[in-house]
């Protein structure tokens, strides 16, 4: 819509741009004289609605983008032949007015938003005490929370605050609902007797996965972030991008529930830690990208305090992250030390078995291990011995504990379990 005294300038930035043009006259009121309707390449948007700002087309005015099917004129062509090399290089990005437009298009209502965290939260507890992953990743389908994601991103690289408040507030309240609702539906599950007696979740595959968490999760997240905001700058779909950060929340999010429901302090914190560090890595990543493709305020003069945001925010997100990476850090490295210690000790265990009778079988070993800080410490070996029928198992306890306390240099508690084998 172009405002009265602006068509000979809109007319002129148009033809600067090369860009192929129908003006019509505007007739329901005095305050705008024409509309102007033009077709550009997507890489073009943003530059030729910057230059049509400067001839007086601000937000106080009615622009309306929309995709078009074809566009058959010669002009287009050459329009997107001088973008191509922009295009290429920015991935068809669209302008910043249509990013905050999806991502406003992307906020449901603050009712289906909780109910179907809810219900994304109720599937996937079940999923996790039933050890089931294809329920699991079911319930990753209908989790509403790309959306505030990216918006507390989109918000501050283009200086709306509203947006920022309202992302970081929905995902606070997207996790804070999933935790509940989790919690509610295992207790329930447990009070009504609805899982089997005596179920500890830790022993289920789903569940012990996030008890643990290494430094792995913040490739999952980081990479959630990115793909996140990229499928909003260039139009691939949100949909699907969706279920990778529900991959990193809502699953975790169900754990810290069932820990609470059944009281597992160490299952709490180590879901927690996983939520936590992926809510802020999806933030932190998705910011910088958005930044280092160029998104900024639209005037100039609220550059500085974008910029000023966006260095604080990347901060407290870096620091944030850094602190609970100790923790991830820790937890990654007790897990090769007890996987390396565990190696040697089968290893010193299987000599020290054939030195002491060639047809003595190692069937099982169990290293237990114990501390409050990583690395723990080997605290006690279960050692179970396969020996043919008649064979004396005198001494086996004996020279096994001094060959596993010279593998790891401490004192351990070894306890040796023999089991006759005997085959046909």
């Amino acid at each position: 819509m172009i405002p009265a005294g602006k068509r000979a300038a809109v007319v002129r930035a148009l033809d600067d741009e090369g860009v192929d043009y129908v003006v019509t006259d505007e007739t329901s009121g005095r305050e705008y004289t024409a509309v102007a309707t033009f077709p550009l390449p997507t890489a073009a948007v943003e530059p030729v609605l910057d230059r049509l700002r400067e001839a007086g087309i601000d937000e106080s005015t009615y622009t309306v983008i929309v995709a078009a099917e074809t566009v058959i004129s010669r002009r287009f062509e050459a329009l997107e032949e001088e973008y191509e090399e922009e295009a290429e290089r920015g991935g068809d990005r669209i302008s910043r007015e249509e990013l905050q437009a999806k991502a406003d298009g992307l906020a449901s209502g603050l009712g289906t938003y909780v109910l179907m965290t809810v219900i994304s939260a109720v599937i996937a507890t079940a999923g996790l005490l039933l050890d089931s992953p294809a329920t699991v990743v079911g319930s990753m389908v209908i989790a509403p929370l790309i959306g505030p994601a990216m918006s507390a991103a989109i918000g501050t690289v283009v200086d709306d605050e509203a947006l920022f408040r309202r992302g970081v507030r929905m995902q606070v309240l997207g996790v804070a609902v999933a935790v509940l609702a989790a919690t509610l539906f295992a207790f329930a599950l447990r009070s009504l007797a609805l899982v089997p007696p005596g179920l500890d979740p830790l022993e289920l595959a789903e569940v012990s996965e996030r008890l643990a968490p290494n430094v792995l999760v913040l490739v999952v997240a980081v990479g959630a972030g990115i793909a996140g905001i990229v499928s909003l700058m260039t139009g691939v779909s949100a949909t699907l991008v969706g279920v990778m950060i529900a991959v990193a929340l809502i699953p975790p999010a169900a754990a810290v529930g069932i820990g609470i429901a059944f009281r597992i302090p160490q299952l709490v914190i180590g879901a927690g830690v996983i939520v936590a560090v992926n809510v802020l890595s999806i933030n932190l990543s998705a910011l910088v990208v958005l930044w280092y493709e160029g998104y900024r305020p639209q005037r100039w003069f609220r550059e500085d305090e974008a910029r000023a945001a966006f260095l604080k925010r990347v901060a407290v997100l870096a620091v944030a992250i850094a602190l609970l990476s100790v923790f991830l850090g820790g937890v990654t490295y007790e897990s090769y030390v007890a996987s390396t210690t565990e190696t040697e000790i089968r290893a010193a265990a299987t000599d020290e078995l054939t030195a002491i009778d060639s047809e003595f079988e190692l069937l099982e070993l169990t290293v237990e291990r114990t501390g409050t800080v990583p690395p723990l410490e080997t605290d006690r070996v279960v050692i179970t011995v396969g020996v043919p029928p008649g064979s004396t198992v005198e001494g086996t306890a004996p020279a096994l504990d001094d060959r596993i306390e010279t593998v790891v240099d401490r004192e351990v508690a070894v306890e040796v379990r023999t089991v006759t084998v005997e085959r046909a």
